[in-house]
């Protein structure tokens, strides 16, 4: 089989940049990247892409309208490729049975339709969207009940790897490619053809082939187990926040042990994004309709400390404002579920929202990459739209969100939050002045911001607040009291 042609499904987070970097890699491939949606396609034709990720405009430039296209006409897509890759959305089912946990699969069924219906001949059809074990069974069901005399359709499963913020780097570098195929002479083809356009920039020793269901579980197990570290150093940070030990220390200890590694051991709000919590929840329901429960309840708990996690940050922030936050402006800064990326999908900024505007808090939020309406559309999700008019605002720099705020939450670990001028803002605060960082990122300013008179709160560590000393004008110091025995 030889890939001349493709044509990718799908032109979010996945679709767009994996076919951008392989249209540059491949030049001798004609890659057209397709979507339902006119207002995305119109934005990946522009100069202001729909998604922001570090070095995907230039890779986009380099290429676009030479061998990468991008395009509402999905069936002339299909009709021409050799190989077609499914980059729909697979999200959770919102009601039915496996409601909250299992993936719904309509979008890749509808692909699935679509590709047995336009097609002829050979092509190869690849799952790139995380989807449970077997999907590609039940695309290749479809293609069997649509079979023609003249269409031979092979399905391979290829999960992608990328983390948002880092996709760019991770697709031209990655750890491994996983390339799944039925073990038939003609899976096995397919494969190899697919495995083709892989070496044109990715060593032979980092493409991994292996049955289809093999590579479907895989995707599911590496987001569960990053997850899980994730829970369980989160799980740890309560405990240093009690004890008074620093959870920055006990990861930095624990990470240089080899058998561990110091990867995703970075306590924070919680995890979020499109994947972790979607794949863990796939998983919890998997082992459900397997019956296996122990198994279930184990992936289960992972979840549920990530949730523990934002409740108890939240409360935290609750309890340090004297118990109310009701009609006190709080500075919300960082919307996006992490740094370097403007999707908020499953971020903790929005669960923390939440229990902040179910107290009466008037959020004021900012961020330098999600836009106001992104933010709106979110919230508006998880409580009233008559709610969110009236206690959100949304602010074109941090500095104007921390004007008059009773206190600073940070939620997303954007460089910039590091630099900001912290005296100019706590000037312009309520006072007492509360800084809350969710994201570890001012452990190297605590002192400085407690001398300018912030009050410091983060996660898994004991800050010990002092009030900074000021001589009296007689240059009297202040005589120790004497206890009476």
């Amino acid at each position: 089989m030889e890939v001349r042609r493709i044509c990718c499904i799908g032109a979010g987070y996945v679709g767009g940049p994996t076919c951008s970097v392989i249209a540059q890699m491949c030049p001798e491939v004609v890659v057209t990247v397709v979507d339902v949606n006119e207002d995305r396609i119109r934005a990946w034709n522009s100069s202001c892409l729909p998604i922001f990720e570090p070095g995907l405009q230039e890779v986009v430039a380099s290429c676009r309208g030479v061998n990468l296209f991008f395009s509402t006409d999905i069936d002339s897509a299909i009709k021409e490729a050799d190989l077609v890759f499914i980059s729909v959305n697979t999200p959770t089912k919102t009601f039915g049975i496996g409601k909250g946990r299992a993936a719904d699969l309509k979008y890749i069924e509808a692909c699935a339709r679509r590709i047995a219906e336009l097609s002829s001949g050979c092509k190869i059809v690849v799952e790139k969207s995380t989807v449970p074990v077997r999907a590609a069974e039940s695309i290749r069901r479809i293609f069997n009940a649509n079979t023609k005399s003249n269409l031979n359709l092979q399905v391979l499963s290829n999960p992608e790897f990328l983390a948002e913020g880092t996709a760019i780097a991770d697709l031209k570098n990655p750890d491994r490619v996983l390339i799944g195929g039925d073990e038939t002479p003609e899976g096995q083809s397919a494969v190899q053809a697919l495995r083709r356009i892989y070496e044109h920039w990715v060593p032979k020793n980092k493409i991994i082939t292996t049955n289809t269901w093999s590579s479907e579980l895989s995707k599911l197990a590496a987001n569960a187990f990053l997850a899980q570290r994730i829970s369980s150093i989160n799980s740890i940070s309560a405990l240093c926040e009690v004890t008074g030990a620093d959870v920055e220390e006990v990861a930095h200890a624990i990470g240089t042990d080899q058998r561990i590694g110091s990867r995703f051991l970075k306590a924070s709000v919680g995890f979020g994004g499109s994947c972790f919590q979607k794949d863990v929840l796939n998983l919890v329901y998997l082992c459900e309709a397997l019956n296996l429960p122990e198994v279930a309840r184990y992936w289960q708990q992972v979840i549920e400390i990530n949730d523990y996690q934002r409740k108890r940050f939240s409360s935290r922030i609750i309890s340090c404002l004297f118990n109310t936050v009701t009609d006190k402006k709080i500075a919300l800064l960082g919307f996006a579920f992490k740094k370097d990326t403007g999707d908020t999908r499953e971020s903790s900024s929005i669960h923390i929202s939440r229990y902040l505007l179910e107290e009466g808090a008037c959020l004021c939020v900012y961020d330098p990459k999600v836009k106001a309406e992104q933010i709106i559309q979110d919230l508006t999700q998880i409580t009233a739209p008559s709610r969110v008019s009236q206690l959100v605002t949304i602010a074109t720099n941090p500095y104007e969100a921390c004007e008059n705020a009773h206190a600073i939450v940070i939620c997303t670990e954007w460089d910039m939050f590091k630099e900001l001028d912290y005296e100019r803002i706590y000037k312009a605060m309520l006072k007492p002045a509360f800084v809350f960082d969710g994201r570890r990122i001012l452990d190297g300013l605590h002192d400085q911001l407690q001398n300018i008179g912030f009050q410091v709160e983060t996660i898994g560590k004991r800050v010990n607040q002092r009030i900074p000393y000021t001589s009296t004008d007689s240059g009297d110091q202040p005589q120790p009291k004497k206890n009476k025995v």
